[in-house]
Formats: structure tokens, C-alpha cells, sequence
């Protein structure tokens, strides 16, 4: 039997995203979808409504931090795979059939490349460096799906994470289980190039990631790259 996917969306304030995501999710699923989640923490749009709208579960999340919002989907969740995906990204037509194919040839835990909705030339060098596998070329951007069982075992996303939750339980995971980097590209939203300017972001990512590699507190990450960057709320 066709293992089942469960889709988990965590959002705040995506109501455009989501009335174009959740329809195209439900329209290439195939046989192999179990449900669509969005997990909000507490918009002030039309999200929940649209959400819902559209055939999407809805669970309000009493904490508006996305570890939070991710760990309690995926306890509701019904599917045999996980996946996690921003509100602001389309995976391929195919993502369901990759998903469960590479699933069933031994990579219980996997995320596509990505490309940006831009074709400025400099985007298209960050789209170029996720095919290789280095940790500062992943990103929650990419999605990820992983085996229910294999995300309970590690006891999901650590919920004291306020920031870079994925780096965190990637590294974890892959330190046991193999890891696909599935040869297609998922599309990405540019809208923090556009509100704050590529090397800016550039150097805001940078920042962050040398940070957490060298154990600095969540809070001083989350600061420090917040002041650097505008964010659309």
C-alpha cells in the first residue's frame, strides 16, 4: 500500500500564499495525500478562513513560534510522511510521487533544491549552490519530508527554538538516517531580496549560521538577525 503524506503548512498572515498553495497541493497529490495542515499562530487575515475554504485542517497554535506550530501538526497528523512546507513555496507537480518514491528507496528524510520567483542573476546563484550537500546550502525554504516514526523518535523540533529549528534537527537526523536531496527545485518566494536587498540578506544569513555554529543563545540569534533585516509580518 501507497504510503500516505500529511502536509504541514505553519503560517501567520499568508492568506495570498495559501489561496494559491493549498489548491495546487490538493491538485498533484495524487492518491498519496492524507490530509493538508495549516497550523496558525494567530493571523490576523484571511488565512484560517481561505484554509479552510479550500479543504485544509486547521489548527490554531497557542504559541506563534514555528517549532511549536510544526511539533503540533505533526501530533494530529494522520499520514505515514511528513512534510513540512512554507506558506510562500511551490514544490514541483510531481512532489507527492518523488516523495513517496525516494521514501520507499531507502531515504526516509529528504527536501528538494530551490529556485527564487525572480530571475535576477545574482538569486540564481543561491539557487545553483543548494543541489550540493553542505549545511549552510539547506534551509527550511527547501522543505522537508521525513518519516512520521523518525520524527517522533527525536522527539520532533526542539520547541525552545526560536530560530533555525531545521538546522537543528537535520543535523540530528542525518547523524542516523540517509538524506535525499531530491533533483528538482521547489519555488521559492524573493520577497525578503526584494524588502531588504541581496547582500544584505546575504550577510544576515551569514551571520545567523555563524552564530549557531558556534552555540550562541537562540535569543541572541533571533535579535541579531531580525535588527538586520525588515520582515513582512
Amino acid at each position: 500500500m501507497d504510503k500516505l503524506i500529511s502536509i504541514i503548512i505553519p503560517a501567520i498572515n499568508e492568506a495570498k500564499h495559501l489561496a494559491k498553495l493549498i489548491p495546487y497541493l490538493k491538485e498533484n497529490a495524487g492518491p498519496h495525500l492524507a490530509e493538508i495542515i495549516l497550523v496558525d499562530g494567530g493571523s490576523k487575515d484571511a488565512s484560517i478562513d481561505i484554509a479552510e475554504s479550500a479543504g485544509a485542517v486547521v489548527i490554531n497554535s497557542p504559541l506563534r513560534r514555528r517549532s511549536v506550530q510544526m511539533n503540533l501538526a505533526a501530533k494530529n497528523a494522520t499520514g505515514d510522511i511528513l512534510y513540512f512546507l512554507h506558506a510562500d513555496t511551490f514544490p514541483p507537480p510531481q512532489y507527492a510521487f518523488d516523495i513517496v518514491t525516494y521514501f520507499e528507496q531507502g531515504f526516509p528524510v529528504g527536501c528538494y533544491r530551490f529556485k527564487f520567483d525572480s530571475d535576477k542573476w545574482y538569486l540564481r546563484i543561491n539557487n545553483y549552490m543548494t543541489r550540493f550537500d553542505y549545511p549552510w546550502c539547506r534551509g527550511g525554504d527547501q522543505s522537508l519530508y521525513v518519516d512520521k516514526a523518525i520524527f517522533n523518535e527525536f522527539g520532533g523540533y526542539r520547541e525552545d527554538y526560536i530560530i533555525m529549528e531545521e538546522y537543528d534537527f537535520m543535523e540530528k537526523v542525518r547523524e542516523k538516517y540517509p538524506f535525499k536531496i531530491m533533483p528538482d527545485d521547489i519555488l521559492v518566494s524573493a520577497r525578503k531580496y526584494e524588502m531588504n536587498g541581496y547582500w544584505k540578506v546575504q550577510w544576515a544569513n551569514f551571520t545567523a549560521f555563524r552564530k549557531y555554529r558556534s552555540g550562541k543563545s537562540q535569543q541572541e540569534i533571533f535579535d541579531t538577525y531580525h535588527r538586520m533585516l525588515k520582515h513582512r509580518m
